[in-house]
């Protein structure tokens, strides 16, 4: 078993309770391998706070990884900071300096949708967009609503990568999230929980 990740910024997982018996989900994965980080399973809280469990924290010092349309052509980082209209704000490291701690909205396309509209306070916070640098490791193993749709595991070891400033966080977390992909091939096993999204 390896050291987890000792990482600065906090990471928060809002799971959405269907995503709880994912065969190939990676939220507990992620939360193994950082120090700092948990996963909280519902559909609303009140509050970050709330969210937290109790713990004091300030929206302005949150950031959540956001899911809207936004416009990152030309963005030289996998993290990007945007405004509530989904522009990339012209300072990025000031709008990255002091974040203590990062929301991952975890579900399929559908349900991390749910949880960001039935949760108002999300919109206080920071919001920032992962812009992947290559398709997930999911590949054929279980199909995204979108190309560019990345595993929570994924999204949050590329969000550390930049705010840590360290590209080895990155691949630590991505080590155990490999081992699981190549079982699952040999095994033959898919995601086996079917998306239920609803085309519009």
């Amino acid at each position: 078993m390896t050291q987890p990740v000792d990482n600065k910024v906090t990471i928060l997982v809002l799971q959405h309770p269907q995503e709880q018996d994912r065969v190939l989900g990676t939220a507990g994965l992620l939360v193994g391998g950082l120090a700092n980080a948990k996963v909280v399973v519902g559909l609303s809280w009140r509050n970050l706070a709330h969210a937290l469990g109790g713990e004091a924290a300030e929206p302005r010092d949150w950031g959540v990884l956001y899911l809207g349309s936004t416009q990152t052509k030309g963005q030289t980082t996998p993290l990007v900071a945007i405004d509530g209209k989904g522009q990339p704000l012209p300072d990025q490291e000031a709008a990255r300096a002091g974040l203590k701690g990062l929301i991952a909205l975890d579900g399929n396309w559908a349900q991390a949708k749910a949880l960001w509209w039935r949760n108002a306070w999300l919109t206080k916070l920071r919001r920032f967009v992962v812009v992947p640098d290559g398709p997930s490791l999911y590949g054929e193993l279980r199909r995204e609503a979108r190309p560019d749709a990345v595993s929570t595991l994924e999204a949050v070891a590329l969000s550390l990568q930049v705010l840590e400033g360290d590209a080895a966080v990155r691949e630590k977390l991505l080590v155990p999230f490999r081992a699981l992909l190549a079982k699952a091939r040999r095994e033959g096993v898919r995601d086996s929980k079917r998306d239920r999204r609803v085309r519009r």
